[in-house]
């Protein structure tokens, strides 16, 4: 497939590279799809130029704001969107009753030349009813795609969101580490979760596979089973190690670990602490550090946090710094985080005064456990020395929330507005082909999100609007934005002559979104009981949508 740009030359859809998952192909849909193309194809409809939107009804996690994620995918999927003869072969069978061959020749030719698909930048804090995608193109095309491009959407920005959230919750300066793989819902979920977990504001994964596809940092220690495997020094063969400019070279780490050990437990300030060590996790703590001495970070819960962890982990970093290599810190994964976390700052300032070790005192303290949002607010309360968490199972797998719930709706078909209607007003569609804006204040918070018709002027800057809930009457209000902002961009052209926006890196779309949870009010962001966003129309807008509502709307009658 070529698309037309905009000097004459050709762009090539195999340019954009085919999605991450290969399973994301135009069968990665539900059978109704098929069954509603082959209907259009039968009647003649299908080429109809139809318009949808992509949207979500209601934020999760009782918040009030999503973070869009999924679009990079979504255009990949669109620009190598081709069936197979596997597919066709598959096609033939899985249609109830007798397929033409004529539809499945459709289906061969069938690309998306003549689709156009335009969305909010990918990263962007987005909010309720407004459409996060907007695909045009011949229905019989647009219908193939809508089961795939909402799967790709609904769980990219559900995690996408739920990292976001930690992140506010943890603050800015502290390190978040995804630890999910797991745990996660099977091998795309896991690398998913990694993906847009950091997108929404984590530092780094210890999915490996992750860091590979998307150059996401990674970072990870060694586990309780390694530490357990030890029984004794006496099991470290090799036990020299070279300094850390390769200029000396110390014959006997282990003896060295040893004597500060000693020298440790003699600490006046130490004394009734800690008796004995456990010498098991020591030759761990030791044979794990012979092996990273650059990266010493260690697990110290095995046996005893405070008794033995934190002293062994002291001696072998005191070890490693007269060598010249500086140790990252430790790890906690049970017991009280927020106490224990206090009493190792404790251990490690007494360190650095006892033996003039500089900045030992802030020796880096990560924590893990089955951390989640709340978790972070109760440790934030109870005043800790963590300085990174390592989070897993409530982040990747969305705990505290199942499914985002996007859907795409038909609002026209042949320049002709459609509208869903519901007895339930949260599921009535808002009709036409829409353009949409973000209208920023005086100090540099959004506003509002306002929708507008195709054709109806853009907002500016200074301009009074009058702005309308989409289906309330009284709620209603003029803005005088200092900033507008337009949401949608066209990022996949189709055969049109329009610019096409490129896909910015991963790390570019994660500041994207920090940048974005920064510039929104404090209120609309907060965790509990948060100040809801004002999604909203414009007055010609709110008209038609209760006109169009009144038109669409079978009259009953009473006898």
């Amino acid at each position: 497939m070529e698309v037309k740009s905009e000097n004459g030359s050709t762009e090539k859809s195999s340019e954009i590279p085919p999605p991450t998952n290969p399973m994301v192909t135009p069968i990665l849909t539900d059978l109704y799809q098929l069954t509603m193309a082959y209907a259009y194809w039968k009647a003649g409809k299908h080429n109809e130029r139809a318009v949808f939107d992509l949207f979500y009804r209601k934020s999760p996690f009782h918040g009030e704001f999503t973070v869009f994620a999924g679009l990079e995918e979504c255009i990949r999927f669109i620009a190598n969107f081709k069936f197979t003869e596997e597919h066709i072969a598959f096609v033939r069978e899985a249609l109830p009753g007798t397929c033409e061959e004529g539809f499945l020749d459709y289906l061969r030719q069938l690309d998306c030349s003549e689709v156009e698909v335009y969305a909010i930048p990918e990263g962007s804090i987005v909010f309720p009813r407004v459409p996060l995608l907007r695909v045009e193109g011949p229905v019989g095309v647009a219908q193939l795609l809508e089961t795939t491009l909402v799967n790709l959407v609904n769980f990219a920005s559900l995690v996408a969101t739920n990292a976001a959230r930690h992140r506010i919750v943890a603050g800015n300066s502290k390190l978040l580490l995804e630890f999910g793989l797991r745990r996660a819902q099977g091998p795309d979920g896991g690398i998913s979760a990694s993906k847009y977990c950091y997108m929404g504001g984590f530092d780094a994964t210890s999915n490996v596979a992750a860091g590979k596809l998307f150059g996401i940092p990674l970072k990870g220690t060694h586990s309780h089973a390694f530490v357990s495997s030890f029984m004794s020094p006496d099991e470290i063969v090799e036990k020299s190690l070279k300094s850390a400019d390769g200029s000396t070279s110390c014959e006997d780490f282990v003896n060295l670990v040893q004597t500060w050990l000693n020298k440790i437990q003699r600490t006046k300030f130490l004394t009734g602490g800690f008796g004995d060590t456990n010498l098991s996790e020591l030759a761990a703590f030791t044979s794990y550090a012979l092996a990273f001495p650059d990266n010493f970070l260690a697990l110290v819960d095995t046996y005893d946090v405070l008794r033995s962890g934190i002293p062994n982990f002291c001696a072998v970093a005191l070890a490693l710094r007269d060598l010249g290599y500086k140790a990252m810190g430790i790890r906690l994964d049970s017991g009280d985080l927020a106490y224990l976390s206090c009493e190792a700052r404790k251990f490690f300032q007494v360190i650095e005064k006892e033996f003039g070790v500089p900045d030992f005192g802030k020796m880096s303290i990560t924590a893990s456990n089955d951390l989640n949002e709340e978790t972070l607010d109760h440790l934030n309360k109870q005043g800790h020395q963590v300085d990174a968490f390592g989070i897993g199972t409530y982040l990747v797998t969305c705990y505290a929330q199942a499914a985002l719930g996007c859907v795409f709706k038909l609002v026209e078909i042949n320049n002709q507005p459609r509208m869903k209607l519901s007895e339930d007003v949260s599921k009535v569609s808002i009709p036409c082909k829409k353009q949409c804006y973000r209208l920023y204040g005086k100090e540099g918070y959004p506003l509002v999100d306002l929708m507008i018709g195709e054709n109806e002027p853009a907002p500016k800057m200074g301009e009074r609007i009058l702005c309308r809930h989409p289906f309330n009457e009284s709620k209603r209000a003029y803005v005088v934005p200092q900033r507008v902002e337009e949401l949608l961009k066209c990022y996949w052209r189709g055969s049109s002559a329009k610019t096409r926006e490129d896909m910015l890196p991963l790390k570019d779309i994660r500041d994207r979104c920090i940048r974005q949870l920064e510039k929104m009010r404090p209120d609309h962001m907060r965790r509990l009981n948060p100040t809801p966003y004002k999604v909203s129309v414009s007055a010609k807008l709110y008209d038609f949508i209760h006109f169009l509502w009144l038109n669409e709307a079978p009259v009953g009658e009473l006898q």
